[in-house]
């Protein structure tokens, strides 16, 4: 099959987009999910999070939780509140946040492509995390969370999903703050059209949902015999438009220094300016440090940064490098207790309150990675390090599934 193609999409039925979108599974926690859904029968929470809908202490990797997710997305077909397209088609998905926009297609990506790293990652994933994923899409037999993609900028593209964005829209859904646009496309020339261009294209890059894509891949090599199978619902928007946002770092004690005995190992490494207010990073090699009540500027001694190692001269790796690892004693960021991160959407308010309320003692204020470095680390093979890239604006559950049938 080609990267990407089109597929009869299941989406809400007119008018009732409001109802079914939600955010997506893994943001929020069961007892907040409980909380939204509350009165509202065709949530899609119904399907990401089935344990809302069973009692409180229910494991939410039971069996009894699949068993009721299909259910309930069997139910919300069989009330006509979601439908399936009749032929195959794209669809234009439009994210709006403020001041940002993006604009991409919901496709089809092609699992083989995945498989051969034509689709390329940049994190490991945790086998008990796919295994929920495996069991979430084999008990509904259909991809419900997307995979948000990144690809190459094309012109070309953009001006067929520009086209398609000029008529009416099949859901118009504004929540927390983004306002979520889908318009499908079904005139047979756009659609061979954007089948070809995105064929054309070398690679497409996982920006989030590496355990929803890994899920898939398992699923098809079950299914060899079933075309649909072989596909996974992806979101994809030009590199260039998508925001990763900070991924911040606090940490709660200073490994038995005190506060002049901590500055001072962090100089050895570190450049520190004390600022009269909030830091926000204005490029890469500068970290903002919020202690003892007031912010630092820290800026990295460029001979330790790399050049040619992609990882390596990220500045979270530079922060964990040469601060968290050597003076603070943190070397494994996925398993030490002592850290914590807050994603930029927080601001610097969250971690002066995680500092000064006493539960932390230290606060790191990253420079967002970009896209670019994404991207290199992911041709190169590698992986980033835990908490790397916080995107936004979030995709919406429920707006487009994939079918497996």
């Amino acid at each position: 099959m080609p990267l990407i193609q089109p597929f009869r999409g299941l989406r809400p039925a007119p008018g009732s987009a409001v109802d079914v979108a939600a955010p997506p599974y893994d943001v929020l926690s069961s007892a907040e999910a409980r909380e939204r859904a509350a009165g509202k029968p065709c949530s899609f929470l119904h399907i990401s999070k089935a344990e809302i809908d069973l009692p409180v202490d229910t494991d939410p990797y039971a069996p009894a939780v699949y068993a009721k997710s299909a259910g309930n997305f069997r139910r919300l077909i069989a009330d006509g509140v979601l439908i399936r397209d009749a032929l195959p088609c794209y669809y234009a998905y439009r994210l709006t946040m403020g001041e940002h926009v993006q604009t991409g297609i919901v496709a089809a990506a092609s699992v083989a492509d995945y498989d051969c790293n034509r689709i390329r990652k940049h994190e490991f994933t945790r086998p008990d995390k796919e295994d929920d994923r495996v069991r979430q899409i084999e008990a509904l037999s259909a991809q419900t969370g997307p995979v948000l993609l990144a690809c190459p900028d094309s012109p070309d593209a953009d001006t067929l999903i520009a086209r398609a964005t000029g008529g009416a829209p099949v859901a118009d859904v504004t929540a927390d703050g983004v306002r979520h646009t889908v318009w499908v496309i079904d005139d047979a020339a756009t659609v061979a059209g954007l089948t070809a261009i995105f064929d054309a294209m070398p690679n497409l890059y996982i920006a989030d949902g590496h355990h929803r894509s890994a899920a898939a891949s398992r699923v098809a090599a079950s299914r060899r015999g079933q075309a649909s199978a072989q596909a996974f619902l992806a979101v994809i928007f030009p590199a260039q438009q998508m925001r990763i946002l900070d991924y911040n770092r606090v940490v709660r004690d200073l490994n038995g220094l005190s506060p002049d005995a901590f500055l001072a190992r962090v100089s050895e490494h570190f450049a520190i300016t004390p600022a009269a207010g909030r830091v926000h990073p204005e490029k890469p090699g500068v970290v903002g440090m919020y202690l003892g009540g007031r912010w630092y500027r820290l800026e990295i001694d460029p001979a330790l940064v790399p050049s040619t190692d992609p990882v390596a001269r990220l500045d979270v790796s530079l922060l964990s490098d040469q601060l968290l690892e050597p003076v603070l004693g943190i070397g494994d960021l996925r398993r030490d207790k002592r850290i914590d991160f807050v994603g930029g959407i927080r601001g610097p308010a969250e971690l002066e309150r995680r500092v000064d309320s006493g539960e932390m003692a230290v606060a790191f204020a990253m420079h967002a990675t970009r896209m670019g470095d994404l991207m290199a680390v992911a041709d190169s093979g590698q992986v980033m390090p835990p908490k790397s890239t916080w995107f936004e604006p979030k995709l919406a559950d429920g707006l487009v599934s994939h079918i497996i049938d």
